[in-house]
């Protein structure tokens, strides 16, 4: 296939850097395409990338670049509307386009959807997914759609994040939708059947889902992969209340507007207990090689030691980010509610009436906007890096200006450092992808 190219969308996220890695050995000319710079140079900086936000190009910046491509994979998508998601924008509106810039041209498209979507589903993921489908069959020649169940990878991101989570759990697994079947695929066999489709080894209009033959349920996938992991068996399995997993998934939607990605958001928990599960019959009429079960994908995955660092590492952070937000915000409050107080320990020690109040009202207004700006997504990072900053000021001023606080019986300074080094682990390891 040298010098075929070939155009993968989302080429950043889990299953499309898979595919570009794969088409690429394959002896495609490969091109990413994704939205954010920094996140397509994490992933490949190496690799060939086109910088776009896919839902707002234009019919004309499409043919743009589908100029001289022979395959494009789109595996693109969101799981849920958001402050930085469409779902009409990216799984509708952007392959309507698409559809429109293709249509004259010889061009096969991959389509990547998900098991279990129609037109009737409980979820607008799989309702809007289902359109585009559609919109694609109807409106090109040459199209494959193929639609993968739960998609196990060496990398972890959303619901393979949460489940990796889940599993890492001290002591207890909570028992979670017992009653939810779930089939799994391994994301290298996800890339081979995209890579089959490209190479068009398999025919132009198949429709076929990616996935293990056997199903198992969702409280028994977490257990096979805390085994996995290498953790011993849980000591209290308790049941997960329905109330409160739906609390989550309104706590989840929410944050969800603040730009965060739960993988507890409402859609994964109604696709989860809707099941996630999908017939591997029409890959295998088609061509396709069976895809692995879950024990053959863990065989090829190594539990390594960063493995379960990184899975109790996706439980902390959050908390983390909660407790830094509670601890600024209301810092800054008390300090408001009653400023006098405050301003009373720095002119005791004889720090002038004009340097005292801007230094409190100041200080308690930004220890307020650094709270709310660590639970917006897109500051959160930086807000981190603001509290590390702001706290060593904190720090430095109290020397020649308070410094008998250092002696304080209740030690007020010596304990902004854990503060400080809860905010440094949330800069450290905040990351997209």
């Amino acid at each position: 296939m040298s010098g075929t190219k070939a155009i993968v969308l989302g080429g950043y996220g889990l299953i499309g850097s898979a595919c570009m890695r794969a088409l690429a050995r394959a002896g495609f000319a490969v091109t990413g395409v994704g939205r954010s710079r920094a996140s397509a140079m994490a992933c490949d900086p190496a690799a060939d990338w086109v910088i776009r936000d896919i839902p707002a190009m234009t019919v004309d910046e499409w043919r743009d670049l589908l100029a001289g491509a022979d395959v494009l994979v789109n595996a693109s998508g969101a799981l849920q509307d958001g402050a930085r998601d469409s779902l009409e924008a990216i799984h509708v509106t952007a392959v309507a386009r698409l559809v429109d810039a293709a249509a004259p041209l010889p061009l096969r498209v991959v389509q990547i959807s998900a098991a279990g979507v129609s037109d009737t589903a409980s979820t607008a993921f799989f309702r809007t997914k289902a359109r585009g489908d559609a919109l694609l069959a109807s409106g090109l020649e040459d199209w494959v759609i193929l639609r993968p169940t739960l998609v196990l990878s060496s990398e972890a991101y959303g619901g393979t994040a949460l489940l990796r989570a889940a599993a890492a759990l001290p002591l207890v697994q909570p028992v979670i939708l017992p009653e939810a079947p779930v089939q799994t695929v391994w994301v290298g066999d996800v890339a081979a059947a995209v890579t089959a489709a490209a190479r068009r080894d398999i025919p132009a209009g198949t429709i076929a889902d990616l996935t293990e033959a056997e199903t198992r349920s969702f409280p028994d996938l977490v257990a096979a992969v805390r085994r996995w992991q290498g953790w011993p068996p849980p000591a209290w399995r308790p049941a997960m209340p329905g109330m409160l997993l739906t609390l989550a998934g309104r706590v989840a939607d929410a944050l969800g507007h603040l730009g965060w990605r739960s993988p507890f958001r409402t859609t994964a928990l109604t696709a989860l207990g809707d099941g996630i599960r999908g017939d591997p019959g029409p890959w295998q009429a088609a061509g396709g090689a069976p895809c692995r079960s879950l024990d053959e994908t863990l065989r090829l995955l190594p539990a390594t030691r960063q493995e379960r660092l990184y899975a109790r590492a996706f439980l902390a952070v959050p908390l983390a980010i909660a407790v830094l937000a509670l601890f600024w915000c209301f810092s800054g409050l008390v300090t408001l509610l009653d400023p006098a107080r405050a301003m009373a320990v720095l002119q005791d020690r004889a720090v002038p009436a004009w340097i005292s109040g801007p230094a409190v009202f100041g200080g308690a207004l930004a220890d307020i906007a650094l709270g709310l700006a660590i639970l917006w997504r897109p500051w959160a990072k930086r807000a981190a890096l603001g509290m590390l900053v702001l706290s060593a000021a904190y720090l430095a001023a109290s020397l020649p200006a308070a410094p008998g606080l250092w002696a304080d019986p209740l030690g007020p300074m010596v304990k902004v450092f854990p503060a400080m080094m809860l905010a440094a682990m949330v800069w450290l390891l905040m990351e997209d992808r």
